[in-house]
């Protein structure tokens, strides 16, 4: 039996079902796993490139990287990421053997993600809240799937300026002062923003702006029922949620490490069963 060895370095994830994801599919293809989760937030002055040279230097074959660490990924790898995570500035998943090098499973998960909920409908007009490394995936991804307008707001303005600018075509800043209008003149609404999470409570939209709008997302996943993607289903949006992204995330970052492709017909109802329960209210 060969043997997986990978971990996970972000801030606060101890919830995370990665690794339960990973033994699945690990379990299917006769791997065995090893997987140490390296919580930054537990570290006093964490060291993110120190850590990742102390993982590939013990034998590791990757590590996955999270919230907030994407973009230090995407330039720990440098000219070893490939063109389309350089042009990203992020990454999820470093992968070390043969050689080093970088992918964002989040960029392509979510294309995933989307056709398996919404098929080849288009996602209209989009307004998201965040400029950090989720967002800088899930903005190209929007454009390539057709988003016509993509409104940015972050409480850094430089960053969404910096990420309107890079992705070009349909994206664009807006101050936060002016994201409640842009909110309700979209068809579609993203978290890109921490603020959901247990550790990062609240939500970056205002409420009562949601209504009319289509669909919504949050890349936050634990816990699924977010106040933001509560209140777009009471109001009748059709929701994707981080979990749903991270169900087609987990698979393509299994063949980063392995080269393996889970079967996605017997692979997505078996994580589903790693959905965490809503939380109480």
């Amino acid at each position: 039996m060969g043997k997986l060895r990978a971990g996970l370095i972000g801030d606060h994830i101890s919830q995370s079902r990665l690794s339960a994801g990973l033994a699945l599919m690990c379990s299917d293809h006769g791997l065995e796993l090893e997987f140490e989760m390296i919580d930054s937030a537990l570290e006093d002055g964490f060291d993110f490139d120190a850590t990742v040279r102390a993982c590939r230097d013990a034998g590791w074959d990757g590590v996955t990287v999270t919230h907030p660490y994407k973009a230090a990924a995407a330039a720990f790898a440098g000219a070893d990421a490939p063109e389309e995570v350089q042009l990203l500035g992020a990454s999820n998943t470093l992968t070390f053997h043969p050689q080093l090098s970088a992918h964002n499973t989040d960029y392509t998960g979510f294309l995933a993600a989307w056709a398996g909920l919404f098929g080849a409908r288009t996602p209209g007009r989009v307004a998201m809240a965040g400029a950090g490394g989720v967002a800088r995936a899930l903005g190209p991804a929007l454009v390539r799937l057709g988003a016509t307008d993509l409104v940015i707001w972050d409480l850094d303005p430089q960053m969404a300026q910096a990420l309107a600018a890079q992705i070009a075509g349909p994206a664009r800043a807006v101050p936060v002062e002016q994201a409640e209008a842009e909110i309700r003149a979209a068809d579609g609404l993203v978290n890109a923003t921490p603020l959901g999470m247990r550790y990062h409570p609240g939500t970056a939209f205002d409420l009562q702006a949601i209504g009319g709008q289509a669909w919504a997302f949050d890349a936050v996943y634990t816990p699924t029922d977010t106040v933001f993607l509560t209140a777009a289903a009471d109001r009748g949006l059709a929701v994707l949620s981080g979990f749903d992204l991270f169900r087609y995330m987990a698979m393509k970052s299994f063949t980063a490490y392995t080269g393996l492709t889970p079967e996605p017909e017997r692979t997505l109802p078996r994580l589903e069963a790693l959905r965490p329960p809503k939380e109480s209210p």
